[in-house]
């Protein structure tokens, strides 16, 4: 019965390769660590946010890998671990074998973090033919990383909002304008290091596209979290500005180009082209 709900779930999804099969499981997978998540109360407790709830409940076209959450009030001393058991559970009932495992952080992080495996041959195997199974090896495994922001900044907004499948479910998450805050607070802050993450900047384009208004306190407050401090929305995108100068793009487009179908969506990305999308750029009053 349960796998038959995966089944169904699957048929939503365009599978032309093993990169869509794979990719289809682990979001099925991520679906369903919600809906044990909700019914275990842990979004009484918290909020889900970041690229997948983007993608899930605001149409984000571009696949996610992890799984974002947030306290509503902060608590350092939150109990990730304790849902381990109860999403193991929830998610064997539907026929997959899963493991989680606890990620270890410095004791001084305010991020909680975990991952979940599966082996992605043996659940291959159970839905698709065997030629799909035999293409991968078989130490494969699907990875899903939950993270939780035990101490979270001030002056996010919430709404709640309901899925059908993998059965009814209700979830506590960022509105919209909440989420942008996050985002412009990645694009700003995050370190890349030696690789861009054109994720963030395809996420970014995707909000001003569908005229959101960023939750400027929230992103006031997330910024100065990383000690960077501003009056307006023209400080912030001066900030922006400066960041999208220092970006190299051909870096950027080669971390998106697996987790979008429509490559010509990122042709015009250039320093100059973010920078002029940004006048769109709005708060929400």
């Amino acid at each position: 019965m349960s796998t038959n709900i995966i089944a169904e779930m699957l048929r939503h999804y365009e599978l032309k390769s093993d990169y869509d099969r794979k990719n289809a499981l682990k979001e099925i997978l991520q679906e369903i660590i919600l809906c044990g998540l909700s019914k275990g109360g842990f979004f009484n407790h918290a909020a889900f946010y970041g690229g997948t709830a983007l993608r899930i409940f605001y149409g984000l076209d571009r696949f996610s890998e992890d799984l974002d959450f947030s306290l509503i009030k902060p608590d350092k001393n939150f109990n990730l671990e304790s849902y381990f058991s109860l999403l193991e559970k929830e998610i064997r009932s539907f026929g997959l074998n899963v493991s989680i495992i606890k990620k270890e952080k410095n004791s001084k992080s305010q991020i909680k973090s975990a991952f979940l495996k599966a082996n992605t041959k043996e659940h291959l195997l159970l839905f698709f033919d065997n030629n799909s199974a035999n293409r991968v090896a078989s130490n494969e495994n699907i990875k899903i990383k939950l993270e939780l922001d035990t101490i979270p900044p001030d002056f996010a907004t919430f709404e709640r909002k309901f899925r059908l499948l993998p059965a009814p479910y209700e979830i506590n998450l960022y509105d919209a304008p909440s989420l942008f805050a996050g985002k412009i607070h990645a694009v700003i802050c995050r370190g890349w290091k030696s690789r861009v993450k054109g994720r963030d900047l395809y996420d970014y384009v995707f909000y001003l596209s569908k005229g959101t208004k960023v939750n400027f306190k929230h992103l006031q407050a997330r910024l100065s979290q990383t000690d960077i401090y501003v009056n307006n929305l023209n400080d912030v995108k001066n900030l922006l500005t400066e960041r999208f100068k220092a970006i190299n793009f051909s870096q950027a487009k080669e971390d998106v180009m697996p987790f979008i179908k429509n490559l010509s969506s990122i042709e015009k990305w250039s320093s100059e082209f973010f920078t002029q999308i940004t006048e769109k750029l709005h708060e929400r009053i």
